[in-house]
């Protein structure tokens, strides 16, 4: 059974820096994508980036362009998110996601694993 397991959020202010890890498991072969979402009070969830492994290209919302960073052990079986510059609107639920089908848009792409999310909450 795949699980996903997300680590490493918490408070911090604006300007830092949290990083955030995704360990999967019972993987029976090697996962074609995986990526972080996450979802504010309120509000819808959104893509925040993704890494497709097949194609060997990582993807990253608008908003987080330059400030968060995916990346992935050499095992790849642990995806992490290095994000700086903290804003309070990054506040939110941060979820990681997982495929092992290949193609479609990083973002609106259906995902059939999902962890249960870790809090990052950034204060002005």
């Amino acid at each position: 059974q795949v699980q996903l397991v997300e680590s490493g959020g918490g408070s911090v202010q604006a300007g830092g820096s949290l990083r955030l890890s995704c360990a999967a498991s019972g993987l029976p072969y090697s996962l074609a994508w995986m990526g972080w979402f996450r979802q504010a009070p309120g509000k819808e969830r959104e893509g925040v980036g993704a890494i497709d492994r097949i194609g060997s290209s990582t993807y990253y919302a608008d908003s987080v362009k330059g400030r968060f960073t995916i990346s992935q052990d050499n095992n790849k079986i642990t995806l992490y998110l290095q994000s700086d510059s903290l804003k309070p609107e990054d506040t939110g639920t941060y979820y990681c996601a997982a495929d092992f089908r290949p193609g479609g848009r990083w973002d609106t792409r259906p995902y059939s694993y999902w962890g249960q999310g870790t809090q990052v909450t950034v204060s002005a």
